[in-house]
């Protein structure tokens, strides 16, 4: 017998990854410090080895935030933020980088967050927006934890989760948008209008509502889409006022430059963790990536309706299924958007402790929490896209999860 039968034989030695038991209490602890020290000694070096607010890179801290806070400034003015010169003009009369910047493709919707921005100076005006927006996911995260009790601080979930420290680092909005739909899907069953007031503020980011009204339909609950819908109008009605009504006309012309800079790559697929991305990154032609994007996002569509339809009421779990699908029906998804993940991760590990891990489980949930870690290097230098396959892999575990249950076990937030 040689090496490897032996070891497969000889008790200790086999990894069992179905059942993934050597991911003990005590191990996932441990790796969540260690995760957790490693952000926060990233964060520090970033911070420790910046000069004059520029990284050793040559990139201005915050990064993708400058976007956000040279359209406040130009809000300040009455300039336009979709004259894309205007904009490059703006962003390099206060930090310029040869042959870059920061484009702002978001909707209208997204106008009056920005606007405060420009009261302030960019590095004050930075702290204040990961703050405010830090804040809320975590509340989110808090109120998750509080319906699906885990052995786990949210502050240690927070600042072990790397896409916690690649938001901070961009500056970006994905603690806002995951926020806001997190807390959203929580609220959805008994608190139905401050659901959609949720998803209706959300809109800055419309990509990630497409599977709501699966759910929302599928389980009758019509005073959440009333509330968002009308939630959305008066976003969008409050920037036409403030803004003027051309900046909707704008946008919607600068998103066809959107769709180049998505199909050109130009904002890197190695950094987006869509299918369509995937397929990108491993040299399909972008026609035959767009199909099998599609036949994705059919697949999860499908899949929720199933579950949607064998619950028939509302639950968070079902809002967590959905939250795991919106990453892999939209094209354009990025590492920092996997925030959207963690109702998923907190519902499958809560259940898990409930009544035994199924197959497959645990290690569904490691490398969804682990992989923005290295989704992005693996991208960049070996062209391996893991994080569609990883995000699908978690929602298919959950998914299981919500259609095999009894409906009389579902739990209630």
């Amino acid at each position: 017998m040689d090496f490897a039968r032996r070891a497969r034989h000889k008790p200790g030695m086999a990894l069992d990854l179905r059942k993934a038991d050597w991911l003990t209490a005590t191990r996932v602890r441990a790796y969540l410090w260690i995760l957790a020290l490693l952000n926060l000694g990233t964060l520090a070096a970033l911070l420790a080895s910046a000069r004059q607010g520029v990284d050793r890179n040559g990139f201005l801290l915050g990064t993708d935030f400058l976007s956000f806070w040279t359209v406040g400034r130009m809000l300040q003015g009455d300039a336009n933020p979709y004259d894309q010169a205007a904009h490059i003009a703006a962003q390099q009369a206060y930090f310029t980088q040869a042959d870059a910047f920061t484009a702002f493709f978001y909707p209208p919707a997204f106008l009056p967050f920005c606007y405060p921005l420009g009261w302030l100076p960019y590095f004050p005006a930075l702290a204040v927006w990961l703050v405010a927006t830090g804040a809320l996911f975590a509340f989110a995260l808090t109120r998750w934890l509080r319906a699906y009790p885990l052995p786990a601080s949210w502050w240690l979930l927070l600042a072990a989760f790397p896409a916690t420290v690649i938001e901070i680092t961009h500056g970006q909005t994905a603690f806002l948008s995951a926020g806001l739909l997190t807390l959203g899907m929580l609220c959805a069953g008994p608190r139905p209008f401050l659901a959609g007031a949720l998803f209706g503020l959300a809109t800055l980011k419309p990509q990630f509502g497409l599977l709501m009204p699966v759910v929302l339909l599928l389980t009758g609950q019509w005073r959440v889409g009333v509330a968002a819908v009308v939630t959305a109008m008066a976003l969008g009605g409050l920037s036409a006022a403030l803004f003027g009504t051309q900046v909707w006309p704008d946008w919607y012309a600068l998103t066809q430059a959107a769709q180049s800079a998505m199909d050109a790559g130009t904002v890197g697929y190695a950094k987006m963790v869509s299918p369509f991305a995937g397929l990108m990154l491993l040299g399909i032609p972008q026609p035959i990536s767009y199909i099998g994007h599609t036949a994705v996002g059919l697949t999860v569509a499908v899949m929720l309706a199933m579950a949607a339809r064998h619950r028939r009421r509302y639950t968070p779990e079902l809002g967590a299924l959905a939250l795991a699908g919106a990453v892999l029906v939209s094209p354009f998804v990025l590492d920092y958007d996997m925030l959207l993940l963690m109702p998923a991760m907190i519902v499958v590990v809560w259940q898990g402790l409930s009544d035994g891990f199924r197959a497959w489980e645990k290690l569904a949930v490691f490398l969804a929490f682990a992989a923005p870690a290295f989704t992005r290097p693996l991208g960049m230098s070996l062209h391996m896209p893991v994080m569609p396959e990883i995000a699908f892999f978690l929602f298919w575990v959950l998914w299981r999860r919500v259609r095999a249950a009894p409906l009389e076990s579902i739990h209630h937030a």
